[in-house]
């Protein structure tokens, strides 16, 4: 390849290793004394997401403060004016500046989270987002590294919350793909064979908090409604209509892209291999 990339996307369902195969390729790259950042999933700074960011129109802002009059300066100084829309970056709030929400205000919040609008409307903020990231990003010579925005965060939206189309799912990645080009971008996604073992150890490996929150959107949402599904098996039946997605959606794609298989679980050889397919491109 003769343009190195200067975005590396990883991707994949959840449990399969996103987390760790975006810090081995971080600490790859820094090994070979190669500029590079990395963002992983959750991250309130974010560069081209926005995660826990409230979104209100002039009108609801003005009732917002109205509604939470002892905090009104606080929302007033932290809020960011976007294209004459208001945008609040309330977990940012919460776990970096530590500054106490009432629970009526986060409730507020959370309400109107960018992730919560209706598609239309979040691809659009999500498009511009990423389209602003690829601006600045291309006059660097930085190598930034994103786990699971670039296909999850669509097909949550999409696909779980909404149950729309395929094509609908799949134009909106290809969005972000136009967003991104000038900056040569490289897809690494994580395949594990055996889906239902690798959700299962995941499950073993996290905070029951995690797999609550987790199950209970994923089957309460339109497309778990839809399909009547519950629990554990429900979860694991929408996870399996999402990978086949994304099987079509990698299909889809025009950019750079590698299927790393990380079923063994072999951190050793696992990394190798990465070092090995990071050299191609470095």
């Amino acid at each position: 390849m003769s343009t190195k990339p200067k975005l590396i996307l990883v991707e994949g369902l959840p449990g399969f290793g996103k987390s760790t195969t975006a810090r081995l390729v971080y600490n790859i790259l820094k090994e070979q004394n190669v500029e590079a950042e990395l963002f992983l999933e959750g991250d309130v700074n974010h560069p081209a997401d926005f995660e826990g960011v409230a979104f209100f129109t002039k009108s609801e802002m003005e009732q917002l403060l109205l509604k939470h009059e002892l905090q009104d300066e606080m929302i007033k100084h932290h809020m960011e004016e976007y294209e004459s829309v208001f945008l609040i970056p309330y977990q940012k709030l919460q776990h970096k500046l530590g500054l106490e929400l009432t629970p009526e205000l986060l409730d507020s919040f959370m309400k109107k989270d960018i992730y919560e609008l209706p598609l239309e409307q979040n691809q659009y903020l999500i498009e511009k987002r990423w389209q602003a990231f690829a601006e600045q990003a291309k006059k660097s010579d930085k190598v930034t590294i994103f786990e699971c925005c670039f296909i999850q965060n669509p097909i949550t939206i999409g696909m779980i919350k909404y149950n729309v189309s395929k094509e609908k799912v799949i134009h909106y990645i290809k969005s972000l793909e136009n967003a991104i080009e000038a900056l040569d971008p490289l897809l690494l996604y994580v395949r594990q064979d055996d889906l239902k073992f690798s959700f299962n150890k995941a499950i073993n490996e996290r905070p029951k908090e995690w797999f609550d929150g987790f199950v209970n959107y994923y089957v309460n949402q339109a497309f778990g409604s839809e399909h009547d599904f519950n629990g554990l098996e429900g979860t694991i039946k929408i996870l399996e209509a999402r990978k086949q997605l994304e099987v079509n959606i990698l299909e889809e794609l025009s950019l750079e892209k590698e299927v790393v298989n990380n079923s063994n679980y072999d951190l050793e050889s696992y990394q190798s291999t990465l070092e090995n397919l990071i050299r191609i491109y470095f």
